[in-house]
């Protein structure tokens, strides 16, 4: 192996440490992204699993408590309503008719059978 004069190995060590360090910077620059892109990821799930659970907890608290006036009067509305279609629907229905009398069959007295010679 040969020798290099005492002035290059100082040259050479340095530009070994450039390479590797601009070989280190370009990895971590991809690490970094990586690294963002998952925190970036974990954030929308979080924010979309509180979104979720803000509705759910919001639909439960709305479920449990009193009636106020105003939803009473807004049932009130929707039951006149209902009861307006129910009308419209019964006037539209076939009169009733009455059941037809069934009366009893009539019972005619059975022929005896004429009996075989035996």
């Amino acid at each position: 192996m040969a020798r290099r004069p005492r002035q290059q190995v100082p040259d050479a060590v340095r530009d070994a440490v450039e390479r590797t360090i601009q070989a280190t910077v370009g990895s971590a620059q991809n690490t970094r992204e990586r690294a963002q892109d998952a925190v970036d990821e974990i954030v929308r799930g979080a924010g979309a699993s509180a979104e979720s659970l803000r509705g759910r907890v919001g639909r439960a608290i709305d479920d449990r408590r009193p009636a106020t006036q105003e939803d009473v009067k807004a049932l009130q509305k929707e039951l006149r309503a209902i009861g307006r279609r129910l009308a419209a629907i019964e006037e539209r229905l076939p009169a009733k008719r009455a059941p037809a009398k069934r009366s009893a069959p009539k019972r005619t007295a059975a022929k005896p059978k004429p009996k075989k010679a035996s």
